[in-house]
């Protein structure tokens, strides 16, 4: 799936943006000496610097969400990959990047981000129970095969940020509107 001209030129500036503050952001040495895990970038710059999330960073940027989702948190993100918006029904990700369309597509950006810092060991022991999300809706977890959030399935866990966690999905989720 190809991101229209406008949105790739934005993702590039972005991603530039991003890179260069994930280079310039060190892990203090004391903690390194000490052999603590020390977080430095945020939820967005790890999912941008991971580069299997290129339009969500495009649509995070076209709903104004980058500094929301650069705070403090916590923050738990059910991150879906390119891969997952490419099996969107063409034309679905084009219509929610253009600028009228904003709104929805905060709501839709929304409904994959979960207040709290919430890991794979405390989401297996929400199996079906719902979690309320930032959008206001709530997602419905199950963990019968494998760790799923509404219809999609968590392919990654616990890739941690300075503010939050993010969870990979192979699905995009889909709010009712």
């Amino acid at each position: 799936m190809k991101l229209n001209k406008l949105v790739r030129n934005k993702f590039l500036a972005l991603g530039t943006t991003l890179s260069l503050l994930a280079i310039v952001m060190v892990v203090p040495a004391n903690a390194r000496a000490a052999g603590h895990s020390v977080e430095t970038n945020d939820v967005v710059d790890t999912a941008v610097a991971a580069g299997q999330f290129k339009t969500l960073a495009a649509a995070l940027e076209a709903a104004g969400l980058i500094e929301a989702l650069k705070g403090d948190g916590p923050f738990t993100v059910f991150a879906p990959t390119d891969e997952a918006f490419a099996k969107l029904p063409a034309g679905t990700v084009d219509t929610l990047l253009k600028p009228e369309n904003k709104e929805k597509l905060k709501a839709v950006l929304l409904y994959h981000v979960v207040p709290g810092n919430v890991t794979a060991g405390q989401v297996t022991k929400l199996n079906g129970r719902s979690v309320k999300t930032l959008q206001g809706s709530s997602i419905k977890v199950k963990t019968a095969h494998g760790v799923q959030v509404d219809n999609a399935k968590v392919t990654q866990t616990d890739i941690k940020a300075s503010n939050g966690v993010i969870h990979v999905i192979d699905t995009v989720l889909m709010p009712k509107m």
